[in-house]
């Protein structure tokens, strides 16, 4: 599986050397760049009543080592959800919190106060380090934290993620795709109808096992009880998809000689789903018992259930997706061919809106791509604009409402348009950081177009492009 890639320093601050230079002195770590003032918790108002104290202070206890207990978490927030898709994944884990056991205060590792962890931010990996002083009111953390009272790293990982955006304010109007992104590096898909997913060019199978991350979510009243006890606007993680053989006895009871099941992760302990397929239900006396060891199921860890995928389409309205695109060229399962760029929308003639209709659309920047197969090839296409959350410098920044087109141009066309050709493929035009869009192309030279809704917007961009074959991109 494919990790975050080697990191770069925020703020130019070294791990190593910072942490060197402090057991040297014998002192412990006062990080200047997210200081334990008001400041750093919201950049909307002031805020008095918090103290800032280290573990140690808060429970006179040693680290607990990792992985930290998913169901202890007690904040309600998306953060939740996006921290407990790595604990399935040790590798990805281990990326966002790299050498765990050495930052651990121990014996064997001298203490400085200083942790590190990284994220995916605009095509390349961030290391970010915090001191451990954490908020608290009346002794107690306020924002994530563990039941396990000498658990934290969820609250140091939340920091470092809260010192990346500029304060923990800013947090709490992210989306959840997009920290998928910030902790993987993989794909991103805004929220998508399930309906809408079924239809897809991505076959939805795909998506189930190139290791998607995909939170379901049910209805819109949020925290009331739905059907078989899932609770209406909370997100459940997918964990696994199998596919099972029904004994010949229970065919025409389930109707089918095979079954596609998922296998959920409930943050929300304490509700646990009842339908078809539950723990202990009547339905898996439908499945032998070796398919049970092949599958992994152990009805008595906490938070994990099944849901056939017909229960799911059902009863979950919406999902954001998180994609894995194998790009290795060292592996046997199919790899993707990966095109980046980076440029921006300028005020100086290199934003032409997105009016396919209009004279200046064609002074928007554009990206001539070949496919070479003699079969049609899948594209997948990701536009990322850079956050103007990340090291906020005014209330009121706003993302850009951004999308792409594709057109077919000529063969043998080899410079910049300036008569528009076919429109093959028109994304949605989002207000969001990222805007993805999949298609299936016939051989040819094709033009990407990134644009703005207006032609006043200005900004970063990165634009990714994947094939199956390799496109020949410029």
């Amino acid at each position: 599986m494919q990790t975050l890639k080697m990191p770069v320093e925020f703020r130019k601050q070294s791990y190593s050397k910072i942490k060197k230079s402090l057991l040297a002195k014998g002192q412990v770590f006062e990080d200047p760049e997210f200081p334990a003032t008001s400041k750093s918790l919201y950049y909307s108002k002031v805020c008095n009543d918090i103290e800032w104290m280290r573990p140690r202070s808060l429970y006179l206890l040693e680290f607990s080592s990792l992985p930290f207990p998913l169901h202890h978490w007690l904040s309600r927030c998306i953060y939740r959800k996006i921290f407990s898709t790595l604990l399935p994944s040790p590798p990805l884990l281990e990326s966002v919190i790299p050498d765990a056991k050495s930052q651990e205060f121990g014996d064997k590792n001298p203490y400085a106060g200083i942790f590190r962890f990284n994220f995916w931010r605009f095509g390349q990996t961030v290391e970010v380090v915090v001191d451990d002083r954490l908020p608290t009111r009346n002794g107690k953390l306020v924002f994530i934290h563990s039941a396990k009272k000498n658990e934290f790293w969820s609250c140091l990982l939340e920091k470092a993620y809260a010192k990346l955006f500029g304060d923990y304010e800013t947090l709490a109007t992210g989306h959840t795709s997009d920290a998928l992104v910030d902790f993987t590096g993989w794909l991103g898909l805004y929220p998508v109808l399930v309906s809408k997913l079924l239809k897809l060019v991505i076959p939805v199978a795909n998506l189930f096992t190139s290791s998607s991350f995909m939170s379901g979510f049910q209805g819109s009243t949020i925290g009331s009880k739905g059907p078989h006890g899932l609770l209406i606007g909370q997100g459940y993680n997918i964990t696994m998809v199998k596919t099972i053989e029904v004994k010949k006895s229970f065919q025409a009871t389930i109707g089918a000689q095979s079954l596609q099941l998922l296998r959920m992760y409930n943050p929300w302990i304490g509700n646990e789903y009842t339908g078809p397929w539950s723990d202990k239900s009547k339905e898996w006396k439908s499945v032998a018992v070796h398919e049970w060891a092949k599958m992994g199921v152990k009805f008595e860890k906490e938070g994990e259930f099944w849901i056939s995928f017909q229960e799911w389409i059902k009863y979950f309205t919406d999902v954001n997706v998180c994609h894995f695109v194998n790009t290795s060229y060292f592996t046997l399962k199919k790899s993707w061919t990966e095109t980046i760029w980076f440029s921006e929308w300028s005020s100086a003639g290199r934003n032409g809106g997105n009016d396919w209709n209009s004279l200046f659309f064609l002074s928007n920047p554009q990206y001539l791509f070949d496919i070479t197969t003699e079969e049609p090839d899948q594209v997948m296409v990701s536009l990322e604009q850079r956050d103007v959350t990340e090291g906020r410098v005014a209330v009121g920044e706003k993302k850009n409402t951004i999308g792409f087109y594709i057109m077919k141009v000529e063969a043998n066309r080899k410079y910049r348009i300036h008569v528009k050709g076919e429109q093959i493929y028109k994304s949605q035009f989002l207000t969001s950081r990222n805007v993805f869009g999949s298609c299936n192309l016939p051989k040819g030279r094709y033009v990407i177009i990134p644009c703005c809704a207006s032609t006043k917007d200005t900004g970063q961009f990165m634009l990714r492009l994947y094939t199956f074959n390799k496109p020949s991109g410029k």
